[in-house]
């Protein structure tokens, strides 16, 4: 069973989503927290393998949970109605696996719930376009992409969401040398993180 804390200030959409999920065969609601401060408490309490946090929130917001909860257990996936852009970023790298927006199907929401516990980063595309954006807002320049052919492969793995290991076991090499291979790629790209190469292999084709 995958176990959800549902974070969001609002009991309508709190319940909303507690009646869909408790639906699900292999998922199950452990916890409602009403506002950021309570998100953090109930995590370290309830150990849920996937926690759906809103942003906007009273007492600690969304951003300031995720910092608190920076290396604790639960995969982060953001549900917002803040359709601000800026926000994304910031959630990603405070260490959100997921940002979502309200008006997703429930039937993604779910998936969505099931590839973030299986160790996948997802976006909506709203989410991932403003990730490529960067700072000044326009999307990287495309040009050609300075990776060998083994680091091409490496970077499709993982933009598929797999781990060091599974890629490792995918092209039969060791866990070092894969190791190594992402290190090469994330400076060739000049991306800061697995997040970053996996938006940037979907936006140029790579992946």
């Amino acid at each position: 069973m995958i176990r959800v804390l549902i974070a969001d200030d609002h009991p309508v959409v709190r319940q909303g989503l507690r009646t869909f999920l408790d639906l699900q065969e292999d998922i199950t609601v452990v916890g409602e927290a009403a506002d950021g401060a309570q998100a953090v408490e109930l995590a370290g309490e309830l150990a849920p393998d996937v926690l759906l946090l809103d942003l906007k929130m009273p007492v600690l917001d969304g951003l300031g949970a995720l910092a608190r909860l920076s290396g604790a257990l639960p995969r982060v996936i953001v549900l917002t109605s803040v359709s601000d852009r800026s926000d994304v970023g910031p959630a990603m790298r405070a260490g959100a696996s997921g940002f979502l927006y309200k008006d997703v199907d429930p039937n993604a929401l779910v998936q969505a719930v099931r590839a973030v516990h299986g160790g996948q980063v997802l976006l909506a595309p709203e989410a991932a376009e403003a990730m490529l954006a960067g700072a000044n807002g326009s999307p990287p320049a495309l040009g050609p992409v300075p990776l060998t052919e083994r680091e091409r492969e490496v970077l499709a793995l993982i933009a598929a969401g797999h781990s060091n290991r599974e890629i490792a076991r995918s092209l039969s090499v060791a866990e070092k040398t894969v190791k190594t291979h992402v290190s090469n790629v994330l400076m060739k790209l000049g991306v800061q993180d697995r997040t970053q190469a996996a938006l940037y292999a979907v936006r140029h084709g790579l992946a």
